[in-house]
């Protein structure tokens, strides 16, 4: 299953397919009792798929195997033991992809000629995903963040590692010339290479950033290169090797606190954009500045779904079974404005009450 996602994968993701394009969503649990129904509801919602194969005149008999084939494989690579909030399948003639997801979703079946990408694109900024650095004399270490794990980032020259042993230390020893190992110079150009590295990813992939290490190390990291400048500093030896759950134990405290202050930074920019008449709030009226174009700034609440339906230009409440209802809005929503560049933040629930659980600073 996909890890996590970026504007190459996205874009591949958004491609026309030839018809028939599957996209299975099933919201999924991650404790019990909850997760003991996820494999009948993942095997129902998939032969529902197959079922609308078979009975769609448009798709012939050789699509409708090779579509069935590729659902099932996919099937065959889903882990429902360590299942998050949903799961959305994609599947096409050639090709299928899974990706877990940390925000629940629909539970719906969609034939089209494109995969249907609201709902990953929502999770995956619901995610506030981030990095760590794990920095030691012979060790780097990236790790690629969520709010309840990291994993291990394991391309793009990562880990870098290298030996301490130095053939020549008994004759430096013996002159008194063997320096400390943050001050000697191989540990420096390694650390230019960490840098440099890390830099790469973070301009394909901007994150906030966790430094990690002892004094020392951050000390010299700070000197070998730039992507430390408006990273988050944390103090703490030993986690260049792991294993993930130290690194992610480590860092939480650091994450919440820097959650903490943007919460506060989010609701400082709704206010102004208050003040300055740039401004809108609740559903309908983000709606219609989202698909304007307008939105600068969009605040969610995490836990914030709608089913509506369209009624001459404005959303209106609609039930689940209305032919003409959209019950992803929300995450239809979080899509177009990461479209149009806007900056996107989910917040807890009930931080936006008084504004309708959604809002948005405008671009004018």
């Amino acid at each position: 299953m996909h890890p996590s996602l970026d504007p190459a994968t996205l874009a591949g993701l958004r491609l026309p397919r030839p018809y028939p394009a599957v996209t299975v969503l099933l919201p999924t649990h991650r404790r019990e009792p909850d997760n003991a129904q996820d494999p009948v509801r993942l095997r129902n919602l998939v032969a529902e798929a197959k079922e609308r194969l078979k009975s769609d005149p448009a798709v012939a008999r050789e699509q409708r195997a090779e579509v069935a084939a590729q659902l099932d494989r996919a099937v065959a690579e889903i882990d429902l033991v360590h299942a998050e909030e949903g799961l959305a399948v994609f599947a096409a003639p050639g090709e299928h992809q899974v990706w877990s997801l940390a925000r629940t979703v629909p539970s719906r079946v969609v034939l089209s000629d494109t995969f249907l990408t609201r709902n990953v694109v929502a999770a995956q900024a619901a995610e506030r995903p981030y990095w760590v650095l794990a920095v030691s004399a012979d060790r780097v270490t990236l790790w690629s963040g969520a709010p309840e794990r990291v994993t291990q980032h394991k391309t793009d020259g990562f880990p870098l590692t290298r030996s301490l042993d130095d053939p020549d230390a008994e004759r430096k020893e013996r002159i008194g010339d063997l320096p400390s190992t943050f001050r000697d110079e191989q540990t420096r150009k390694f650390l230019r290479e960490a840098d440099s590295a890390a830099a790469g990813v973070l301009r394909a992939h901007p994150r906030p950033l966790f430094v990690a290490g002892e004094a020392a190390a951050l000390s010299l990291i700070d000197d070998a290169g730039s992507i430390t400048k408006g990273a988050t500093r944390v103090p703490h030896g030993g986690l260049a090797h792991g294993p993930a759950q130290a690194v992610w134990q480590t860092v939480r405290p650091f994450l919440a606190a820097r959650n903490k202050a943007e919460l506060a930074s989010t609701l400082h920019e709704l206010d102004a954009a208050q003040g300055r008449h740039q401004y809108a709030a609740g559903l309908d009226e983000v709606w219609q500045n989202v698909t304007a174009d307008r939105v600068r700034l969009l605040a969610v609440e995490e836990t914030y779904q709608a089913t509506v339906r369209d009624d001459g230009g404005h959303l209106v409440p609609a039930e689940s079974d209305d032919l003409d209802a959209v019950d992803d809005v929300v995450d239809d929503i979080v899509e177009r404005a990461l479209d149009t560049g806007a900056q996107v933040r989910f917040v807890p629930e009930g931080t936006l009450a008084d504004r309708g659980r959604i809002a948005c600073a405008l671009r004018y």
